[in-house]
C-alpha cells in the first residue's frame, strides 16, 4: 500500500472515530460536569501516551516544538473538550454537530496564518458563505439571537481549527502519532491537578452511559482518533486527507440519532451540507505549500 492511499485510510479511520465526540460528550455529562469530565479525559489518555512513549522508547521533542506542542494541547486536549461540552449545556447535540462542518475551513485559514500560503480570492467567497449559512441557521434557530451554546461551539472550532493545523505542520517532524501523546504529556500535570483541585462526582450515583461516555471521549476521541488522524495528514497530504473531515457532521448526526435518539430536523441536514460544498470549494481554492520534510515512520 502506497503512502497516499495508507493515508486516506488513517484519515477515514480517525474522521469516523471523531464523529462520536459529542454523541459521547453528551452522554458523559449526564454523570460528570463539564470541567471535571475535560480533565479526566485528558488525565486518562495522558496516562496512556506516557506509556505509549516511553514503551517505544521515543525520543523528546526539541525544545523549539514545546511551544507548538502546548498549542495543540491548548487547541484539541483543553479548548475544543471544555468548550463543546459547556455548549452541549445550551444546545443540543445535532445543532452542536452542525458546526464540525466548519472545521475543514477553520484548519485551512489557519494553516494559510500559519504557513504564509495566498490562496485564491474564491476561496475567500466560499469561506464567506460557509460562515453566513452557520451565522444564519444559528440566528434562525434562537429566534433572531445566537445562543451562548452557539458561541461556545464557535470558539470551539477555532481553537480546534488551530490546533489541528499545528499538530499538522508537527506531524511532519515528530510523526502522526507521536505529537497528540506529547500534547497530551505536557497537558498532564495540570489535568491531574485541575481535577484533583474540582469537587469529585459522586461515583456511586454516575449512570452507566456517563461511564461508556467517559471512555470513549477519553479512549478514542482524545488518543486513538488522533492517532490516526495525524498520521494520514503526515501520510496523504493536509490538503487532501484534511477534506474527509466534510464527513464529519453527517456521520455525527447518524450516531446522535442511533445513539441518543435525538431527532434531527431537515433544517438541521440541509445546512450541513450547504456548508459542506462551502468548505469543499474553499479548501480547492486553496494553495498549499509541500511539506518541507518527509514524515517521521509513525
Amino acid at each position: 500500500m502506497d503512502r497516499t492511499t495508507s493515508g486516506w485510510i488513517n484519515g477515514l479511520l480517525g474522521v469516523l472515530i471523531f464523529s462520536g465526540s459529542l454523541p459521547a460528550t453528551r452522554l458523559a455529562m449526564g454523570g460528570f460536569d463539564p470541567l471535571y469530565l475535560t480533565a479526566a479525559r485528558a488525565a486518562i489518555a495522558g496516562g496512556l501516551a506516557l506509556l505509549m512513549l516511553a514503551a517505544l522508547r521515543q525520543p523528546r521533542p526539541a525544545l523549539s516544538d514545546i511551544v507548538p506542542l502546548l498549542v495543540v494541547a491548548g487547541g484539541v486536549v483543553l479548548g475544543f473538550p471544555l468548550l463543546s461540552a459547556m455548549a452541549l449545556r445550551h444546545i443540543d447535540t445535532a445543532h452542536s454537530i452542525m458546526f464540525t462542518g466548519l472545521l475543514p475551513l477553520a484548519t485551512a485559514i489557519f494553516a494559510v496564518l500559519r504557513g504564509g500560503e495566498r490562496p485564491a480570492p474564491a476561496f475567500w467567497l466560499f469561506a464567506a458563505l460557509g460562515s453566513a449559512a452557520v451565522t444564519g441557521f444559528a440566528l434562525r434557530d434562537g429566534a433572531g439571537t445566537a445562543s451562548m451554546g452557539d458561541a461556545l461551539m464557535l470558539a470551539a472550532i477555532l481553537v480546534c481549527g488551530l490546533g489541528y493545523a499545528e499538530g499538522a505542520v508537527l506531524a511532519r517532524r515528530l510523526g502522526g502519532w507521536q505529537v497528540i501523546c506529547w500534547a497530551l504529556v505536557l497537558a498532564l500535570p495540570a489535568m491531574i491537578g485541575l481535577m484533583t483541585a474540582l469537587p469529585a462526582p459522586r461515583w456511586t450515583q454516575v449512570p452507566s452511559a456517563a461511564w461508556a461516555g467517559l471512555a470513549y471521549v477519553a479512549l478514542f476521541s482524545m488518543l486513538i482518533g488522533f492517532v490516526f488522524w495525524y498520521r494520514g495528514l503526515a501520510l496523504g497530504g493536509i490538503a487532501s486527507v484534511g477534506q474527509l473531515q466534510l464527513l464529519q457532521p453527517l456521520c455525527g448526526l447518524a450516531l446522535a440519532a442511533i445513539l441518543i435518539d435525538e431527532p434531527i430536523g431537515g433544517s438541521i441536514v440541509a445546512i450541513t451540507i450547504v456548508v459542506a460544498i462551502c468548505v469543499a470549494a474553499a479548501r480547492h481554492f486553496a494553495k498549499r505549500r509541500p511539506a518541507l520534510c518527509p514524515a517521521r515512520s509513525s
